[in-house]
């Protein structure tokens, strides 16, 4: 018999005793947990993932629904750091898990880092739970009331999130005060039970990996941990590891210390693979040969986070959190008509997004570097060079890849996008060659090329359509046929300004009045090559 595996992600402000609560669920630790790095117990806080798990019976309506015979049902914990700056660790941390823990210190209610790990949560997962965590500071005459009014306020935070009906489950995670502590953890661990659900597993698809932690044992080759993604795999396979260029053959396989042949989608797994230097690779995905491509840029569709208050700029840099990877990429925004990206549309060019309801914004990333990606996968985009003490979101942006570009000579795929830029320009007509000519000036500058605008349409302040059928002279004037002729009072207008004039500068007030405009209007597809105008 199998045993279900579950991820539970620990989020929360730094110092509200996340890790203090892992300790007290666990019973099963994994090389990567409890503050390993040295950093960590020297300052106290977690600067890394953890990972550990305990094992409870299986749930009756676990048992009932499913199709499959468990043994039983294993927690994997994933507790992730609760420092701003180390927000990148938190949102590797969070697409890997099936369900969330908030730990919020009761005595300090929800802080700066809460509210970000909470946009997390509810971009990355659908089922949460909080935990009022350090109960046994408030004395035991006030502990009720207090828990009453804490939860009451986190219930009004939430109410519109898609977290407004999640359980709220006050806790002592220390220890050495009386039976608090044992008896509030088993009241977390009831509810986590009654809670947990069978989680989407797929063993179809290539093999994807997302490594948390890579180190040797000497004689035996290099361990990657990590938690599987997608597909499965068995001792003796070839992986790869896309971003160092290397396969490598799998010699065994740990699930918390117990030896396994094959591992599934959601498993937490240790992989010993045969030698290479472990300081190449701390983080990132290992998968099938040939599984992962390299990109240099994708198109996503762009959602704004709403607790966000800054626009989406375009042709600004954000981070783009991959799984485990984090690398900056410039954003440049488009709106289309549809929620699916079609190369076969037209797609308008976008200079921000302040608000998003209702309409459809995409975003081709282009990569400082490139990155091996998982196609269709979640991206988070963040500033998260903003002040950490600012009070604000950091986090701007979630999408999904709709497109890949794997090539270095990728401008030649980018061209097949048609984002346009509407152009507007104005001139004014300088005399009437004849009902059905016209000189125009100031409609170009005396250095452009005149061939590209030949036959592009034109229209008059007067209501008559053009068409623009070459340069007159050397000064930057053009040639407009007036299809259907000038109408008369157009032509009466005009007769005045076929006289010799005085510079323009000078004329009174009536005469510019009685001025024609010329307009122009066009499309150009920004990412042309050949910069062609279009008219619909």
């Amino acid at each position: 018999m199998s045993i279900l595996n579950f991820n539970l992600g620990v989020l929360g402000h730094v110092d509200s005793g996340k890790t203090t609560l892992v300790k007290a669920l666990s019973s099963v630790a994994s090389t990567a947990c409890f503050d390993k790095n040295p950093q960590s117990k020297e300052r106290g806080i977690t600067l890394d993932l953890g990972f550990s798990s305990f094992s409870v019976e299986l749930p009756e309506h676990i048992k009932e629904k499913s199709l499959e015979t468990y043994s039983k049902l294993q927690f994997t914990l994933v507790d992730c750091p609760g420092h701003a700056s180390l927000i990148k660790t938190i949102i590797g941390g969070a697409q890997i898990i099936d369900m969330m823990l908030l730990v919020i210190d009761i005595t300090k209610g929800i802080q700066t880092q809460t509210a970000e790990c909470l946009v997390i949560g509810e971009i990355t997962c659908n089922q949460m739970v909080v935990v009022l965590n350090k109960i046994d500071l408030i004395p035991d005459n006030k502990r009720q009331p207090v828990i009453e009014k804490m939860t009451k306020k986190i219930h009004m935070t939430l109410k519109n999130t898609k977290f407004h009906n999640c359980s709220i489950v006050p806790v002592s995670a220390f220890s050495d005060v009386s039976d608090l502590a044992s008896i509030s953890i088993s009241n977390l661990i009831e509810v986590l039970k009654q809670l947990v659900f069978i989680p989407k597993r797929d063993a179809l698809g290539n093999f994807l990996f997302s490594v948390d932690h890579c180190f040797s044992i000497k004689g035996q080759g290099t361990v990657m941990t990590g938690t599987v993604l997608q597909g499965k795999i068995s001792v003796n396979d070839t992986i790869e590891i896309p971003t160092l260029k290397l396969s490598r053959k799998i010699k065994s396989m740990q699930m918390f210390h117990e030896a396994v042949v094959n591992a599934f989608q959601g498993d937490r797994l240790g992989i010993c693979v045969t030698q290479f230097d472990p300081k190449l690779m701390e983080r990132g995905i290992a998968c099938t040969p040939g599984a992962l491509p390299m990109a240099y840029g994708v198109i996503v569709n762009v959602d704004k986070v709403v607790y966000y208050k800054q626009p989406i700029k375009n042709k600004t840099k954000y981070h783009i959190t991959l799984g485990h990877e984090t690398v900056m990429a410039r954003v440049h925004l488009f709106q289309s008509a549809g929620e699916n990206l079609d190369f076969e549309m037209e797609h308008c060019y976008c200079e921000e997004i302040a608000e998003a309801k209702g309409q459809f914004f995409f975003g081709f990333l282009e990569f400082d570097h490139p990155i091996p990606v998982v196609p269709k996968s979640l991206i988070i985009g963040s500033k998260l060079d903003t002040d950490i003490h600012s009070n604000a979101c950091r986090i701007a942006f979630k999408c999904n890849i709709h497109f890949i570009f794997g090539n270095e000579n990728y401008r030649e795929d980018l061209a097949r996008l048609k984002v346009y830029k509407t152009k507007t320009r104005e001139g004014i007509v300088e005399r009437m060659a004849s009902p059905f000519e016209v000189i125009g000036k100031n409609l170009l500058k005396k250095e452009t090329n005149v061939q590209p605008f030949v036959n592009l349409k034109v229209t008059l302040s007067t209501g008559e359509l053009g068409i623009i059928e070459g340069s007159f002279g050397q000064s930057g004037k053009v040639k407009i046929r007036v299809m259907e002729g000038l109408k008369e009072e157009t032509q009466a207008l005009l007769a005045g300004l076929n006289k010799k004039r005085k510079p323009q500068d000078s004329l009174n007030p009536e005469e510019k009045h009685v001025q024609v405009k010329i307009f122009l209007c066009f499309k150009r597809y920004i990412y042309d090559p050949c910069k062609k105008m279009i008219q619909t």
